[in-house]
């Protein structure tokens, strides 16, 4: 049965930080596509980050330069390191993984496979 747990959401100052969590099960969902998106009441979810198999990562330009994406496959962990917040980047956050192919470059897609929960990003002025 597929999990992923995410964790490490809350509200924060503008210019603070913090690290996403998700932990995912079983461990063979690192072997696709993995990302990260965003959703507001206002916007459809987008992909904010994603990171493929073999280390391949990309940014939205909106977060290139302030977030991380990373992936510990011994803990089959899935982060999202976010520095320099924004009010704009308030929103749910939501992880994702896809074992589909392609990956590389075709992990910047909207249609995943599996998703977390969601977990609350709240940046205030």
């Amino acid at each position: 049965q597929v999990q992923m747990v995410e964790s490490g959401g809350g509200s924060v100052q503008a210019g603070g930080s913090l690290r996403l969590s998700c932990r995912m099960s079983p461990d063979t969902l690192t072997r696709g596509c993995m990302g990260w998106f965003r959703q507001t009441p206002e916007k459809e979810r987008d992909q904010v980050a994603f990171i493929d198999r073999d280390g391949k990562t990309s940014y939205v330009d909106s977060v290139r330069g302030r977030f991380t994406i990373t992936v510990d496959n011994a803990k089959t962990t899935l982060y999202l390191q976010m520095n320099s917040l924004k009010p704009e980047d308030t929103a749910m956050y939501y992880c994702a993984a896809d074992l589909r192919p392609p990956f590389g470059d075709y992990c910047h897609r909207d249609e995943y496979e599996y998703w977390g929960q969601g977990t609350q990003v709240t940046v205030s002025s």
